[in-house]
C-alpha cells in the first residue's frame, strides 16, 4: 500500500523565537561546561589532586567553590533569563554575559598538558562555537518597524 497523500516541495521553515534559540543554546553550553568538568575527573591523578584539596592549583576552599558555582550559575541562569526578559535588556544581557564567557572557556585548558589537546581543543571548540550563536542571534535580533516609520517614508515619496 502506498501514500499518495503526503506533501511534495521543500520543508517548510519553522519560525523559532529568538529567546528560544538563546535558551537553546545556553542549554546546550551547560551540557558540554558540566560533561567536560565530569570527564575531567578521568583524568589519572584529578581525582586524588582533589582530595588533596586542589583544582587546577587553586585551593578547594570557600572562595574555590563560591566561585566555582557562580561560572556554573550564571550560564544556568541565562537559559531561563533568556525566555523571560524582555527584549531590550535579553539582548544586552546575552551580548554581555556571552562575551565574558568567551576567556572563561579558553581559560579551561590553561595549564593543560598536550595528552588532552584533543579533548580540551574539541569541548573549547564547542563551546565557543555555541557562544559564537549565541552572540549572533542576540546581535542580529529582529527589530520591529515603527508605525510612523511608513508614514515619512509615504511622505517622503510625494
Amino acid at each position: 500500500m502506498t501514500r499518495t497523500d503526503r506533501p511534495t516541495g521543500a520543508l517548510q521553515e519553522a519560525h523559532i523565537p529568538v529567546q528560544a534559540k538563546l535558551a537553546a543554546a545556553w542549554a546546550s553550553f551547560m551540557f558540554l561546561y558540566i560533561y567536560v568538568d565530569y570527564l575531567a575527573l578521568y583524568k589519572p591523578g584529578f581525582i586524588d589532586d582533589i582530595r588533596g584539596g586542589v583544582v587546577h592549583e587553586f585551593d578547594t576552599g570557600p572562595t574555590f567553590v563560591a566561585l566555582a558555582l557562580t561560572l556554573v550559575a550564571i550560564p544556568i541562569l541565562m537559559i531561563m533569563l533568556s525566555t523571560t526578559l524582555p527584549a531590550r535588556v535579553n539582548r544586552a544581557t546575552n551580548l554581555v554575559v556571552a562575551t565574558l564567557y568567551v576567556p572563561v572557556s579558553v581559560y579551561n585548558a590553561d595549564g593543560e598538558s598536550w595528552t588532552y589537546s584533543y579533548f580540551y581543543g574539541l569541548s573549547i571548540g564547542l563551546e565557543l562555537l555555541l557562544l559564537a550563536l549565541i552572540l549572533r542571534a542576540a546581535w542580529t535580533w529582529p527589530r520591529t518597524i515603527r508605525a510612523t516609520a511608513g508614514r515619512d517614508l509615504a511622505q517622503a515619496r510625494v
